[in-house]
């Protein structure tokens, strides 16, 4: 029996002695397919550090680019306000002109008046009384039922003075509708 039992454990022996190459071939082989695997995952990881340095350099510009809602409220206000005083200031400049305008006008009527009323004898009115008024004014459009006295209450303005400025020869025939220079008036 000892022999045979000594005849089993040689073939064992002989069998593991035969199959320990092959599994030192196959470790080896398992050790570089992991070494292999080791060294893709580490190239993985550097791309992936890239694209996310990348990601942060892109994020941290964005937030520099970024606007945020109380400075875009902050730039419309500004921008608004300057739109308001251009607008007042086009506003300024027009009515200046319209000024200027209306006393070109009211020079030349009155050159062809004082020439109407040289050619048909007609006395023309004392020195100062018809030009003594505010250069400066707003315009009126007279309102139903507007009287020369209420026009210079609602105004500010002395009566006296818009019946000058507009030349008007009877003040009590004023319409609705028609457009008076308010001497000084507001």
């Amino acid at each position: 029996m000892l022999p045979s039992r000594c005849l089993v454990l040689l073939l064992a022996g002989t069998l593991h002695a035969q199959s320990l190459p092959v599994e030192v071939a196959n470790l080896r082989e398992d050790v570089r397919g992991l070494a292999q695997r080791l060294g893709e995952l580490a190239l993985r990881v550097e791309q992936l550090e890239r694209e996310n340095a990348e990601l942060r350099g892109q994020l941290t510009a964005a937030g520099r680019a970024q606007v945020t809602l109380a400075q875009l409220r902050e730039s419309l206000a500004e921008s608004a306000q300057e739109a308001r005083a251009a607008v007042a200031a086009s506003k300024a400049e027009t009515l200046q002109q319209v000024a200027t305008q209306m006393e070109k006008l009211a020079k030349q009527t009155n050159a062809a008046l004082d020439s109407l009323a040289r050619a048909n004898g007609v006395r023309a009115p004392a020195a100062g009384s018809a030009e003594d008024f505010p250069r400066e004014g707003v315009s009126y459009t007279v309102q139903k039922g507007d009287t020369l006295a209420v026009i210079a209450r609602k105004t500010g303005a002395r009566a006296q003075d818009i019946i000058n400025a507009n030349k008007l020869a009877d003040p009590s025939r004023i319409q609705a509708g028609q457009v008076l220079f308010i001497p000084g008036g507001k």
